[in-house]
């Protein structure tokens, strides 16, 4: 026997029911852009040397991007570093890159091709300066470089930015007081002693290029200190060198080599960065993909654990993507 609904009851359903629509309806914005379909096409990202951290959070991002965003494509380039990765984005050679505060800054400083189109969509994790010598040397500050073999990085590296800046500081110039060369952290560590007296590296902690060298022995290299003296000499430089913080090398970095001993010296934070023209839904994105898969990333990349939702915004000296914007505005508390 079928029973019909009072009209207070039929009317009462219907709320009832558009209610549920209401907050279903709600749902679905919260959970944006996730009840979207995902962005497709191709992307180029820009990292970095093949030893060094950048290209290997570049490699298990592009992973990470593939989970969430299947039809999405991950075209990943090397390059000298965060200079050239600046550079590569701000004239549309990449689309996304990793790249340090103070290359961006200097690339802006310069008024760079595009520079006025880099956007930021995230605070990753900090370099931290590594100045290596052989164990046995007589290197035991930067101003005992003078006249030395130095590897000071790449041409359109971070790490040939910092060095110089460093070497500059301690009255050191790096085309007359030293024999310079461009030796990065894929061949640093094996001229180490045989070509080169000492080398420069700025990467996030621990970097495999010297994880691997710390493993074959527990007296494969030495770090040289960078004092804080010498950091706000740096300072005095102006520009961009305000982008770097003096700081210690935590002796969990390199346990082996360090021996419970932290290391003093100078740390710029990285950010993940593109340009205005990109598409605010990639954005939103990729954002959201990068904060996700910290834990993921940082089980094998150890600085990306540090990647945090509350300082991935500040995104100095660039200012945000409007789709990173959409990110950070949908997980505000």
């Amino acid at each position: 026997m079928s029973r019909t609904l009072p009209r207070i009851g039929r009317r009462r359903a219907l709320q009832g029911g558009t209610a549920s629509l209401v907050v279903l309806g709600l749902l679905l914005w919260w959970l944006r852009p996730w009840a979207e379909e995902p962005p497709s096409g191709t992307i180029t990202f820009s990292t970095g040397t093949r030893a060094g951290v950048y290209h290997e959070y570049g490699e298990l991002l592009r992973n990470e991007i593939d989970k969430d965003m299947p039809d999405l494509k991950v075209r990943l380039l090397t390059s000298a570093g965060s200079q050239e990765n600046v550079a590569d984005v701000a004239t549309g050679k990449a689309d996304f890159a990793i790249a340090a505060a103070d290359a961006a800054a200097t690339y802006e400083l310069d008024n760079g091709p595009g520079a006025d189109r880099l956007r930021g969509l995230a605070r990753l994790y900090d370099d931290y300066v590594q100045l290596v010598v052989p164990p046995d040397s007589d290197i035991r500050s930067v101003a005992d470089l003078r006249g030395k073999r130095v590897a000071i990085g790449l041409p359109d590296s971070g790490v040939r930015l910092i060095a110089n800046g460093v070497l500059k500081a301690a009255g050191i110039d790096p085309e007359k007081d030293i024999k310079p060369s461009s030796d990065g952290i894929d061949t640093g560590p094996k001229r180490l002693g045989h070509g080169l007296d000492a080398f420069f590296w700025s990467g996030g902690l621990p970097t495999d290029g010297l994880s691997r060298l710390a493993k074959k022995s527990a007296s494969a290299f030495r770090f040289v200190p960078i004092d804080a003296t010498l950091v706000a000499k740096l300072h005095d430089q102006g520009g961009a060198t305000r982008y770097y913080r003096a700081t210690k090398m935590p002796e969990s970095a390199y346990p082996a080599i360090q021996r419970g001993h932290p290391v003093p010296t100078l740390a710029v934070s990285n950010v993940l960065l593109t340009r205005s023209d990109m598409d605010p839904r990639l954005t939103e994105w990729l954002t959201r993909t990068v904060l996700d898969s910290r834990d993921l990333i940082g089980a094998t990349v150890h600085s990306a654990q540090l990647v945090d939702v509350r300082t991935a915004i500040y995104t100095d000296p660039l200012q945000l993507h409007v789709g990173a914007q959409r990110y950070y505005q949908s997980v505000k508390p």
